[in-house]
């Protein structure tokens, strides 16, 4: 094992995750346009970076760390108003995918990263879509795990009657958010993408890593800012190859966002993780990044 992972990674386990940042020289801050990012970074060669979702940080990635960095240059962050950076409710809305996807481009340009793999998760995803359809040149490949893009159903078949009923699921965890419930808040959330037990099965640090989120996803509850639309005709601006994951157990809400993707993406390839909801890298780690790194070789 390179030695500078073994070392962040026998620091996380030696010392809780929400004290991660005092590790010091492992977790690096990068200022853009006056935001400062929280980042870790391992290993040489290709960049790869890997972008979270809801109600997560750079901290969901680190499992994933030891096994990417063996040929890559894996830069791991945590987007705005996401610990361990500032983060407030009345800060950027996790759901903020346009906003995120921008900041990923500033970030990348700051860190001096010309071209990269592109790994996201869910919201995480939703952000590199953005990213990808308006800097094509700079992704090396697009590998992303259920994105919410919800505008892409407007027009699709039983669309509608799908995002009316993705709305119903997720409307109890948003209420919850919107009265400041934030423990309410995140059972349902976590309930909503990933089925019945969902928050009760995620451990501790899981959890934690949720409460530490969880002003982003009030934000998302509360803010007035308009939704992001993310069309079939910005899928195909992107020219990278890319890699669109399912999770077997996932609500109808993402497999039918992935079908649209799939229509629309020039160069795509997609896959269904056996056994695993909506967090697929985190319930099916190592079928997920054998798959990242066979997409990744062939390209």
């Amino acid at each position: 094992m390179h030695f500078a992972i073994k070392a962040l990674l026998l620091g996380l386990i030696l010392c809780p995750l929400h004290l991660a940042p005092a590790l010091g020289a492992d977790v690096k801050q990068v200022s853009v346009n006056g935001t400062q990012f929280a980042y870790v970074e391992a290993g040489q060669g290709d960049p790869a970076v890997l972008v979270h979702g809801g109600l997560q940080d750079y901290r969901f990635w680190l499992q994933h760390l030891e096994v990417l960095a063996k040929n890559h240059r894996v830069i791991v962050y945590s987007r705005q108003n996401h610990f361990p950076n500032a983060t407030s409710k009345d800060g950027l809305p996790d759901g903020a995918a346009d906003v995120h996807g921008a900041d990923l481009a500033a970030m990348l340009t700051e860190l001096g990263v010309k071209r990269a793999h592109i790994v996201a998760h869910s919201s995480g995803a939703h952000a590199a879509l953005f990213f990808a359809a308006n800097h094509p040149e700079m992704v090396r490949t697009l590998i992303i795990n259920e994105p919410p893009a919800a505008a892409l159903l407007a027009a699709a078949p039983g669309g509608a009657d799908i995002l009316k009923q993705w709305g119903a699921r997720f409307s109890q965890a948003r209420a919850a958010f919107q009265k400041d419930d934030i423990d309410a808040g995140l059972r349902l959330f976590a309930e909503a993408v990933g089925g019945p037990g969902t928050y009760d099965r995620r451990s501790e640090s899981e959890r934690k890593m949720m409460s530490d989120n969880a002003l982003s996803a009030v934000a998302d509850a509360t803010t007035t800012r308009p939704r992001p639309v993310f069309t079939c005709d910005m899928a195909k601006r992107i020219s990278a190859p890319t890699l669109v994951t399912n999770g077997e157990r996932s609500p109808e809400f993402f497999h039918r966002i992935v079908d649209e993707l799939e229509r629309c993406l020039p160069q795509r390839t997609r896959i269904i993780i056996p056994g695993s909801s909506h967090t697929v890298p985190g319930e099916a780690s190592h079928a997920y990044d054998e798959a990242v790194l066979a997409f990744i070789a062939r390209h």
